[in-house]
Parts: C-alpha cells; sequence; structure tokens
C-alpha cells in the first residue's frame, strides 16, 4: 500500500503521498492523511496508518543543539524519541530480539530522510526519495524529471510521481496530499 515522494530542492523539503487505506484485496481512498507537518518537520509514512497517527499526535521531535551535526542528531536522538512513542503505542514489534516499526519519510532543515523498519536513517544523494508499494514507479518518474528540476516546480514533480504509481501499482491511489516545510 501507499506511495510517498519526497525531493529536497533549494533549502525546502516537499513530500507528497496517496489516500489509500489498503487490507487484504480491499481499498479505500482514507481521509487521514499521510504527509504532514510535526513542529519544523514534515513527514510521509507508509506501513500503518497508526504508526502515522503516533507520529503526528503523540510524537514530540526532541530539540538539536546547534552544534550537534543533522545525521547525528536523526540516528541518535530523534530515532530514540521515536522509538519509545512507538513503542508505548503499541506499534513497535520484537522479533527474535530484532525490533522494526514503519517506513517513512521525514525532512527537516532542507534534508529529506528515509527511516526504515529497522530505524536506520537514510539519506539518498540523489536529492529525491520515495517509499511505500510504488515506489519504484515514483522514483523512475523522479529521476526522469532530475533534469527540469531547474524549470519544473518540485510539487509538479512529485504530483506526476504519484500519478505514475497511481497508473501501475493496485496499491496507490489519490487524492493526493503534497506539502512542504
Amino acid at each position: 500500500m501507499t506511495c510517498i515522494a519526497g525531493i529536497a530542492h533549494m533549502g525546502k523539503v516537499y513530500i507528497g503521498g496517496d489516500s489509500a487505506g489498503v487490507s487484504g484485496m480491499d481499498i479505500i481512498a482514507r481521509a487521514d492523511q499521510k504527509v504532514f507537518t510535526n513542529g519544523e518537520f514534515i513527514f510521509g509514512f507508509t506501513t500503518s496508518f497508526r504508526m502515522g497517527q503516533l507520529i503526528r499526535y503523540a510524537f514530540e521531535p526532541p530539540k538539536r543543539h546547534p552544534d550537534q551535526d543533522l545525521m547525528e542528531y536523526m540516528v541518535i536522538d530523534f530515532v530514540n524519541s521515536l522509538r519509545y512513542v512507538l513503542t508505548e503505542g503499541a506499534m513497535a514489534s520484537n522479533n527474535d530480539g530484532v525490533e522494526t516499526a514503519g517506513t517513512f519519510l521525514v525532512g527537516h532543515q532542507g534534508r529529506l530522510f528515509t527511516i526504515d523498519a529497522d530505524y536506520q536513517v537514510g539519506e539518498s544523494l540523489m536529492g529525491y526519495d520515495s517509499v511505500g508499494c510504488g515506489s519504484q514507479i515514483a522514483l523512475g518518474s523522479l529521476f526522469s524529471t532530475d533534469k527540469m528540476k531547474k524549470t519544473m516546480k518540485p510539487t509538479d514533480r512529485i504530483e506526476m510521481a504519484l500519478q505514475a504509481a497511481e497508473a501501475f501499482s493496485a496499491g496507490v491511489i489519490g487524492p493526493f496530499t503534497i506539502l512542504d516545510i
């Protein structure tokens, strides 16, 4: 289920997502959006609406010391605070000593990060990324429009990527939400 696509461009982060709620072979367009802001952060989630709800309503991103490297902050302070909220909210799983949750994109201070189910923090050198069942389709679209980034708005690139994912993935449906921070 889902396609979330994000772009870091000129000091801003843009994230867009679809509205699909999928259960087995059933799909419905949900009103609760997969893309939202929380303080100085922008998020786009896949995996579980419960996880997204906890990040949106229960997670309070910790303050970062101005001298602290942003990646270090994301890996240590951000993820540790997030793990606490997801564990308390009955979202994190533990299988044979390996803790997992879900996958999402997060933007902060002009940079786009991917948080994987094992809580690893990634940052693509491409300046864009995508998660969800439509991610490979969206990444292809973002790649094909990358040379047009000087003349094409990031929101238009994301819209095209989500439309491509909707056209070719059974787990992606509009309407789409695209926000920036």
